[in-house]
């Protein structure tokens, strides 16, 4: 053991109780031992460190941070290097604001679009995500925070998170499933691995002998620290016998109190809490950077901006419409132009350091806009005014920048989408803006793949994922041609959700959810 002296100097009670998070987002501290705690925070869109009362979901206020393009859309610039630079603007935020562990990346493999933590995951590519995510760990940890690899493994799908059991074969778990984490892992070596609510296989992913002690300790090596996902442990004496080392967050001096108990009754040799003590005080007891004197909050803005335009994806540009001419005759139509929509929702929501606004930048891109109409309601609500509104507008426009997407209840922690499409409101305005003005473009603002039955109504279309909160000039620059688009799907976008054989399986709404589309998923069928 690396730190077997001062192992030695603990007693059970204080082995047992570091093993055991103090509140929501903080270890404990042995002050007698100089044993300092340390604090962990969300972050795959950019820190969420919240600053009063905590919670893992997001609800209360966090200090302000980057908002970055979300992992899905990383994912379309195919390049590791924008991700391992996306990773060192959310490591600075970390070490800036006193972050020792970031929760991040998130790089489950998308079984289903409709999982509603699609978009905090790069890709149903289990090559692609893990080359990504071991991109974005290295940019993290080159600053001096630890990244923490999440949810393993076989998360999938939000419904009955807690507790559905993932069932598949081996070769399924270990090609689509574990793939992501054996990359990110080799390569990007996190510091910490978080366990997923779910079970696979009948196991709790957190008790898992062959996910923790046979293929990651065992066949990759790992020698990090494992930490439940919030509120994922189920027995802490089964997590730490086979490889967990901290369960999140606090529960009180109950779970302390039952690892004392298992090892006084023989349930559990004492051995193994040292063995998992000794590898968590590595991480306590680095020296970890904090408030940079040189951190600059315009910096990582640009930063952000930057990898933003390298992830747009042109999906269709009939007339070779795009570029628009600086003296384009345009009217924007759609609520999402004037209140972006630029990440997901949940435990990953950061609370940006600023936003940038289309409706204030437009007027330097495109001298002749015509108008702005909100044209629909956010949450699919019939509205004839603004649909009348809208259209009128478009009459008196040469071409039609409509900004349409999926609403922020859509894409959430939590919950899963019942289906792929838009809400029906978008449609049915674009539908009738095409009939008025063939010369609509749509900028598309969804965290993953929806149906498309829609597309014939538009000249050209602009995929821009969630793009963080330079989301809009990136967008404005390769509307006007000041940036190409390069980025490309990351994500199948079938035309129908039912022409994919997950479909017949997903969710699981049972204790069981059945991967009986085995290996194809996304493209592989």
């Amino acid at each position: 053991m690396k730190h077997g002296n001062l192992v030695s100097q603990m007693t059970l009670e204080e082995k047992c109780a570091l093993l055991a998070g103090k509140d929501v987002w903080h270890t404990r501290e042995i002050p007698r031992l100089n044993i300092p705690a340390i604090t962990l925070s969300d972050g795959p869109s950019g820190l969420r460190k919240q600053a009063g009362e905590g919670d893992h979901l997001g609800l209360n206020a966090s200090t302000k941070a980057t908002c970055i393009p979300s992992a899905a859309t990383l994912a379309c610039s195919w390049d590791a290097t924008v991700s391992e630079a996306m990773g060192a603007v959310v490591g600075r935020d970390a070490v800036n604001q006193g972050v020792d562990v970031l929760l991040a990346p998130g790089l489950n493999t998308k079984r289903s679009s409709l999982c509603g933590r699609s978009f905090e995951y790069y890709s149903e590519d289990p090559y692609l995500s893990g080359k990504l995510a071991a991109g974005f760990i290295r940019g993290a940890q080159k600053q001096g925070v630890s990244a923490c690899a999440k949810h393993y493994a076989a998360n999938a799908q939000e419904l009955l998170r807690m507790h559905s059991d993932s069932v598949m074969d081996e070769r399924t778990l270990r090609e689509m499933y574990l793939t992501n984490f054996e990359i990110a892992i080799k390569e990007g070596k996190p510091g910490f691995v978080m366990t997923a609510y779910n079970r696979v296989n009948g196991v709790y992913a957190n008790e898992s002998r062959h996910l923790l002690g046979d293929i990651l300790r065992g066949e990759w090596g790992f020698d990090g620290a494992v930490v439940t996902d919030w509120g994922g442990s189920n027995s802490i004496v089964e997590g730490v016998r086979e490889g967990m080392n901290l369960e999140m967050p606090a529960a009180g001096d109950d779970s302390p109190c039952q690892l004392v108990k298992a090892v006084k009754d023989g349930t559990i040799d004492e051995k193994i809490i040292d063995e998992r003590v000794d590898q968590l005080l590595d991480f306590v007891l680095a020296e970890h950077k904090s408030g940079e004197s040189s951190f600059d909050a315009a910096k990582q803005h640009q930063a952000a901006e930057a990898a933003a335009e390298k992830c747009l994806v042109l999906l269709k540009n009939d007339e070779h419409l795009l570029p628009l001419k600086k003296d384009a005759r345009v009217a924007v139509i759609g609520e999402f132009a004037a209140r972006s929509r630029y990440q997901g929702a949940g435990s990953s929501m950061v609370n940006a350091e600023r936003v940038e606004s289309t409706m204030a930048l437009l007027p330097g891109y495109f001298l002749k806009n015509v108008g702005y109409a909100q044209g629909f309601e956010r949450q699919d609500k019939p509205n004839a005014e603004l649909e009348a509104q809208a259209i009128a507008l478009a009459k008196n426009a040469e071409c039609v920048l409509m900004y349409i997407g999926l609403p922020e209840s859509f894409e959430t922690e939590g919950l899963d989408r019942t289906h792929m499409r838009l809400p029906q409101n978008q449609i049915d305005l674009l539908e009738k803006i095409h009939a008025v003005n063939p010369h609509v473009i749509v900028v598309l603002s969804a965290g993953s793949a929806v149906e498309m039955p829609w597309i014939n109504c538009c000249a050209a279309l602009v995929y821009g994922c969630l793009g963080g909160q330079a989301a809009a000039p990136a967008v404005l620059n390769v509307l006007s041609g000041k940036v190409t688009p390069g980025g490309k799907l990351a994500e199948t976008f079938p035309v129908a959700y039912t022409d994919l054989p997950v479909s017949q399986y997903y969710p699981g709404t049972e204790y069981i959810a059945e991967y009986r589309e085995g290996l194809y998923v996304g493209y592989r069928y």
